[in-house]
């Protein structure tokens, strides 16, 4: 079939389809006809065929027929391609050059827009001849010689420049078999394809499809010979976001009659329990709480424009060796689009986004860390503790506003990391000790730690009953490898997970309002407060009321209901409750108090700290001097009921606030 034919039978096909869309098209402004390549093959499947295999003559024969309608000049483009036509980045081979592909894919890495030439026009000092150039290379070409023989030097006259962008994109992490690295491809933008509106769909973390013909370029040596060996490059003729991204699952009917028998089952929460690693013995709480954490809460965007977070963050810490690595392992494994990253070999720029010199179009490109890339999905963080302290506090902002800012060299830019963090961290000291706050057993700032709406302790302690159980449990998973066997299989849990975060929203119920309600206010009431106590205990705040909520929805979810019920509510409340107990119990009060977790001092160390300065503020006035002996403040301190270790833990701790200093031995001062 030649170009001529095939102009005239893409005229047939416009007129008989895309009319209307032509004028449509023009009037909005767009410079570019889409069109749906299951209406082409209907129409003639021949046509569909020459699109796949000689795609540049095809596009263009296309453009030319579009002409003929006397609108201006606009862009073909085709979008959904059968399934069959699809190729993962890893399979591309040499077979595909040349050819219209379609990709599916993570966008890694995104560069500025810039400026391209397409084309050029020179002219013969000698006849005054002029000679076009296509500039289709990455490097710009002039003419070698004229039609009236001359070589050398021509003069540049003109040149087309059309807005370009690169983009590289990665393969998601759910097409990927265990193990495997996945594989990168550069793609290239131009003209309609980088407007403002569409680079706001493109934006590192974004999962994209991606159509357009793959080419190879030149790779030059060092010496400035060229390689043997060449580069691929896709020139797109088409992108679009996929939406939802994991949530997008492909769920059969048959997999859905499975997932609302489960759902419908009354055994369906221990189910899920006993489903979550099942090679570790024992920590049903801590299972439960992971079961939640991957339903998720309901995201919200409220009347006057403020978002509330779905996700559910959850942070391990505990004894080496007591299986927090496994857990985040399976978690990884199971949920349906999750990241895993090492604490060690983990940086700011790892986690969150960076900033890169582009050598194709020199420019700087934003590149996307993990928390972005995992958006809508999970971020599974091992040996939190080992990360650099200036590097775990680009957490802050991920883990709370859901989204990661970026201003370095030109680039300023915010990006989505609507993303579940699963942490886990090991005590500095070792073990993890009950009677010392968390944020002084970790080596992680106060205000990350307040990020996560639970915190489990996981501790080895010896026990005959206990490890009986558990050394039967693991001589019977070496013996008999079936038999730590979940009772949800884990292809089952994924697509469960992603149909409850697409088609399951619960709200809460009157009596689910009034349940957390009620232990909401009788919590925050709770306790003794004597008249010497200047500061009162906090058991709870309003950040965990809102976790209460997360919970209650998710516990919803796991039934497929729309409502979030009593029940739901009293399951939340246990969890959270275990929660507290476990690391905020003040061991002095025997009293819940969230400033152990939230920033390490207790209500009742604070208030020590108030009656030494008290003393030192009394004994200054009564002496007339500003040098006190320690000796008196023990005194005085022991008639208030304080011992001789409580005055020395509040002076350290002043000491370190920089409130008060030693001038002399045994004296202090005020600052």
């Amino acid at each position: 079939m030649e170009i001529a034919d095939y102009i005239d039978k893409f005229k047939e096909f416009i007129e008989l389809n895309y009319l209307k869309d032509l004028h449509r098209q023009v009037s909005k402004g767009k410079k570019s006809l889409v069109f749906d390549v299951g209406e082409l093959i209907r129409f003639d499947p021949d046509l569909v065929e020459q699109l796949l295999n000689n795609p540049d003559d095809f596009i263009k024969a296309a453009e030319l027929a579009v002409a003929q309608f006397d609108i201006g000049d606009l862009h073909a483009r085709f979008r959904n391609f059968p399934a069959s036509e699809k190729v993962a980045i890893k399979d591309i081979r040499s077979e595909h050059l040349g050819r219209f592909i379609t990709i599916d894919g993570i966008v890694r890495q995104s560069s500025d827009v810039r400026p391209q030439v397409v084309s050029a026009k020179f002219e013969c000092p000698s006849c005054g001849n002029n000679i076009s150039i296509l500039q289709i290379d990455t490097k710009f070409k002039e003419p070698t010689r004229c039609s009236c023989g001359r070589r050398g030097k021509f003069r540049l006259l003109s040149k087309d420049l059309v807005d370009a962008q690169r983009l590289i994109i990665e393969e998601s992490p759910e097409s990927l078999l265990g193990g495997e690295q996945p594989k990168r491809l550069n793609v290239f933008l131009k003209e309609d394809l980088v407007e403002p509106v569409m680079e706001k769909k493109t934006t590192p973390g974004s999962l994209v499809r991606v159509s357009g013909i793959l080419k190879d370029i030149p790779v030059f040596l060092k010496t400035g010979a060229q390689s043997t060996r060449f580069d691929l490059i896709m020139e797109v003729n088409f992108i679009e976001p996929v939406e939802e991204t994991f949530e997008d699952m492909e769920i059969s009917k048959e997999d859905e009659e499975r997932i609302i028998k489960l759902a419908k089952d009354p055994k369906v929460y221990s189910k899920l329990i006993n489903s979550i690693a099942p090679s570790i013995y024992g920590h049903e709480e801590i299972k439960e709480a992971l079961v939640l954490m991957l339903m998720g809460g309901v995201k919200k965007t409220r009347m006057d424009g403020t978002k509330v977070k779905g996700d559910i963050h959850v942070l391990l810490v505990g004894d080496p060796g007591a299986a927090k690595s496994t857990f985040l392992t399976y978690i990884a494994y199971s949920a349906p689009k999750a990241r895993y990253i090492a604490g060690k070999g983990a940086s700011a720029a790892g986690l969150t986004a960076t900033v890169v010199k582009d050598d194709f179009l020199r420019g700087w490109a934003l590149e996307a860390g993990a928390l972005v890339l995992a958006n809508k999905g999970f971020a599974v963080l091992d040996e939190l503790d080992k990360i650099d302290p200036e590097d775990t506090a680009a957490l802050h902002e991920a883990m709370a506003q859901q989204q990661i800012s970026i201003a370095k060299a030109n680039v300023q830019a915010t990006l989505k990391a609507e993303t579940t963090v699963l942490a886990a961290a090991n005590p500095k000291f070792g073990r993890f000790d009950p009677y010392k706050p968390i944020a002084g057993q970790i080596d992680m700032p106060p205000s990350l730690i307040n990020r996560f709406d639970l915190i489990f302790p996981i501790r080895d302690m010896p026990s005959r009953d206990m490890d009986t159980k558990i050394a039967t449990h693991v001589l019977n998973l070496q013996v008999n490898p079936n038999a730590g066997e979940p009772e949800v299989p884990r292809d089952l849990l994924k697509k469960y997970i992603s149909y409850v975060r697409q088609k399951v929203l619960p709200s809460l119920d009157s009596s689910a309002m009034e349940e957390i309600k009620n232990f909401y206010v009788t919590l925050r009431n709770t306790g003794s407060f004597g008249e010497e106590q200047a500061i009162r205990p906090i058991p709870i705040s309003a950040r965990q009321l809102e976790s209460l909520v997360r919970l209650a929805e998710a516990s919803a979810r796991v039934r497929l209901s729309n409502k979030a019920n009593r029940a739901d509510a009293r399951r939340a409340i246990k969890v959270l409750k275990y929660c507290l107990q476990q690391v905020g119990i003040d061991p002095e009060t025997g009293q819940i108090d969230i400033d152990r977790i939230s920033t390490g001092i207790t209500a009742s160390q604070r208030n020590k700290i108030m009656v030494i300065k008290d003393i030192i503020m009394g004994l200054e006035k009564s002496l007339g001097k500003k040098a006190i002996p320690i000796e008196d403040i023990i005194v005085e301190a022991t008639n208030k009921n304080l011992t001789e270790d409580d005055v020395e833990e509040a002076i350290n701790k002043l000491k370190r606030e920089g409130e008060l200093f030693e001038p002399r031995k045994n004296l202090l001062s005020r600052v």
